[in-house]
């Protein structure tokens, strides 16, 4: 298992569940569960003949890229300088990264430190329209929410919260549940797409009768193109304090929300102070402090209940770093 699945009994009491549980993705070598399909793609690509690749990224899609592009340049010049004169000598890969203007301090600062002749850290004022004029120039692109290549990378996910699960039925001992949702914060939507489609496949596959994990999506006050459509947002009209979650776009819409009401799951919106108290909450009873980003899978979980979403099983919330 890449991360940790926690259980907080006193977090699951607190919000009215029979069990919680976190999926540790801020604990990813990589940084978050971005480290799971950045990495596919550059590989992917890397091996039909990519070598300059590009990203637009609040952070964390960015971080994987960077620390992936500099391990692999790291083996690259490990080759070459053992090379004989009669063999090749082997690229290094390049990677620009494009940020905001407004982008946090310390995400910035972050990014800097894997700057080096091969990874720029660009700030503009349109990232999106910076990344689509390199893509001009033959760079290839390694925005998760128009390549579906993304979605191979978090296969990986779901079979370890699967796998988990079946670990604690076949242990049979108090407590344990069946995996009956997983929560996640969510910008393109590309992770619970993946996620979606993993479970009802491994449904579809099984020869025993077994429920599907629901998946529900959570966005912001100031991003919700996606959870609007299953679950209209009413809350106040402010910047969210969750500032991963950006993408107004919503190109996986159409493919998304019929996956997730497949499973059963729901779309939430998170207001600032829903982030707050969640925080504030798992704060209380795990002590942890989980970022802005991780707070929204919570707010989920918490909504759920309020409004009285019948979930049967065990509730996982996507803790996914910043």
């Amino acid at each position: 298992m890449v991360t940790p699945l926690e259980s907080y009994p006193d977090l699951a009491k607190a919000i009215g569940l029979s069990s919680l549980y976190f999926k540790r993705e801020d604990l990813h070598p990589y940084g978050s569960h971005k480290g799971r399909s950045i990495p596919v793609m550059i590989d992917t690509y890397r091996s039909s003949g990519d070598t300059r690749f590009a990203i637009s990224s609040s952070g964390n899609a960015a971080l994987a890229a960077a620390i992936h592009i500099q391990k692999i340049n790291k083996e690259i010049d490990l080759t070459n300088s053992s090379a004989t004169p009669d063999q090749s000598f082997t690229p290094s890969l390049s990677l620009d990264i494009f940020v905001g203007n407004h982008i946090a301090e310390h995400k910035f600062e972050k990014l800097q430190k894997y700057a080096d002749n091969n990874i720029r850290i660009l700030k503009k004022e349109r990232p999106l329209q910076a990344l689509t004029e390199v893509i001009k120039e033959g760079v290839r692109s390694l925005r998760q929410s128009t390549d579906d290549t993304a979605l191979v990378g978090y296969e990986s996910l779901g079979e370890e919260l699967a796998n988990a699960f079946a670990d604690l039925g076949k242990k049979k001992t108090k407590g344990n549940d069946s995996l009956g949702a997983i929560f996640i914060g969510t910008s393109s939507g590309t992770t619970a797409q993946a996620l979606a489609t993993y479970f009802l496949k491994a449904v579809s596959d099984s020869n025993i009768n077994r429920q599907v994990s629901q998946i529900h999506i959570v966005q912001t006050s100031s991003c919700h193109p996606l959870s609007t459509v299953l679950n209209p947002y009413d809350g106040p009209d402010e910047l969210s304090d969750a500032d991963a979650i950006t993408d107004i776009t919503a190109l996986r819409k159409n493919t998304l929300i019929p996956l997730i009401e497949k499973t059963g799951g729901y779309g939430w919106s998170a207001t600032n102070e829903d982030i707050e108290t969640a925080k504030i909450l798992v704060k209380k009873h795990t002590n942890l402090n989980i970022s802005n980003n991780s707070a929204l899978s919570v707010v989920g979980a918490m909504k759920s209940v309020y409004e009285g979403h019948t979930i049967d099983g065990a509730v996982v919330c996507m803790i996914c770093g910043e």
